[in-house]
């Protein structure tokens, strides 16, 4: 049996949501929940535990990987702007793009097609996008929506994901699949992701308008389509594009005034990104490294700008990175005092007595979703939450394959929901609004599409 705190546990991921709320300030929420969690644990001798916790966090081989991919994105962003390659995506885009429906429906299908990783997709996604659904009047809230929903919940669909490929190697860890076959074991899991499926097709009915507008997405659809204005006001515009720059791509001039902007110095780059990060076996860093590289000999080459210029472009992109940085790093100490309360077991525990052949997937959703969301931690919800389900659905001769899917769901949901989630943090970057906006305003498709997922759960369970 997992040790736990109890009903204490739940205090620090509660304390987030709250303050959260309160202030709308993500990494200052996330700040005081970790206190509280350090708090809870060492008593007087919380903040050289807190500090601990910071350094341990800081030494982490993926949190490194974080702070060089995410840095580099910028710098590559800023790169693509100053050359003039993101103008010329723009005004090739517009010329073909008619609609508001048209550049949203596009957006979805990028989303889609971008699929390695929800990093790549919604920084790339994003960035692309964002002053083209400005020429028609979408909010940035929106575009937020629709790029964070084309995530998570599509790198779970797709057999070649980074997420997959983690998901695959717990199969075959956990013995649901022999050595070699966590592919294989995948393939059959996707039908029955049921959060990724409803996220996306829910998504596109919001697009193409038979789901309504609903609650503060409303009201920011209406101040973009009546009154112009894009981005909220107060939000803190945390846009990664050059807005002067962009915003010229309504009059298709150049970027410097000395030449024509050149749609390959756009183009060629994502190419890259996309196809060495394939090549590296899924290595985003070395894809976003060799893109930044090509990126760079490009521009020198064509003597568009000077090295030092370049240089000064590449380190300007990470400025506005480096907030939603600070928040990815704070929610990792949030998760150490997590872990160290318990606070997934303690769920577990929980729940566990509801467990039966058919409410065994929908618990194992809803209550996991609930973890994921509470928690920030995504991958780690299924390192710890597999091992207990993939044995009790044999014990109990339930759904292997529905049990797993709901798991896999969960992960995904709260990739989505989560408030310092780092595709979530990251999806309101790249539109260029505040985390707390992005959350606040994407929420009721978020639970419309989670509470459809969890009755599909529900009634296969009792069905299969």
């Amino acid at each position: 049996m997992m040790e736990h705190a109890g009903w204490i546990s739940l205090i620090p991921a509660l304390s987030v949501l709250v303050f959260a709320l309160i202030t709308r300030r993500t990494l200052e929420s996330l700040i005081f929940g970790s206190l509280i969690g350090f708090i809870l644990l060492e008593q007087q001798s919380f903040f050289p535990a807190f500090v601990n916790s910071s350094l341990g966090v800081m030494g982490d081989p993926t949190i490194g990987w974080l702070i060089l991919v995410i840095l580099l994105f910028g710098g590559l962003i800023s790169l693509l702007v100053k050359s003039g390659g993101a103008l010329a995506f723009g005004n090739f885009v517009s010329s073909k793009i008619k609609s508001k429906k048209g550049a949203l429906f596009i957006t979805w299908l990028m989303g889609i097609v971008i699929f390695i990783d929800d990093y790549l997709n919604v920084l790339t996604v994003s960035t692309s996008m964002q002053k083209i659904t400005d020429k028609f009047k979408t909010s940035r809230e929106f575009l937020a929506y629709v790029v964070d929903s084309t995530a998570a919940p599509v790198c779970v669909l797709v057999p070649l994901s980074t997420w997959a490929v983690y998901v695959s190697g717990l199969f075959e860890s956990n013995e649901v699949a022999a050595a070699g076959m966590g592919g294989a074991a995948f393939l059959q899991v996707i039908p029955f992701i049921f959060y990724g499926w409803v996220a996306l097709i829910v998504v596109l009915l919001a697009i193409l308008g038979v789901i309504p507008k609903l609650g503060p997405m409303k009201k920011a659809e209406i101040r973009a389509e009546e009154l112009g204005i894009c981005v909220p006001e107060g939000s803190g515009n945390t846009s990664l594009g050059n807005d002067e720059v962009a915003a010229s791509i309504e009059q298709g001039d150049g970027s410097s005034g000395k030449t024509k902007p050149k749609i390959y110095n756009f183009l060629i780059p994502i190419i890259v990104l996309i196809g060495y990060t394939w090549y590296a076996e899924i290595d985003l860093l070395q894809g976003v490294m060799v893109a930044v590289a090509v990126t760079l000999v490009m521009l020198m080459v064509q003597r568009l700008m000077k090295v030092s210029e370049l240089f000064d472009s590449l380190l300007e992109g990470f400025r506005p990175m480096i907030y939603p940085l600070g928040i990815v790093v704070a929610s990792f100490i949030l998760v150490d005092a997590n872990e160290q309360l318990g606070l997934t077991a303690f769920v577990i525990e929980t729940v566990e007595p509801l467990m039966s052949a058919s409410m065994l997937p929908v618990v194992a959703f809803v209550s996991m979703g609930l973890v994921a969301f509470a928690t920030g931690s995504f991958w780690g919800v299924y390192a710890v939450t597999l091992p207990i389900i993939i044995p009790l659905a044999g014990a109990l001769d339930a759904n292997m394959w529905l049990s797993l899917g709901a798991v896999i769901s969960a992960g995904a949901f709260g990739s989505h929901a989560c408030p310092y989630g780092d595709a979530t943090v990251l999806s309101a970057t790249g539109a260029g609004i505040d985390t707390m906006t992005h959350v606040i305003t994407q929420m009721p498709y978020v639970l419309l599409s989670g509470g459809i997922a969890a009755l599909g759960y529900l009634v296969l369970g009792i069905m299969m």
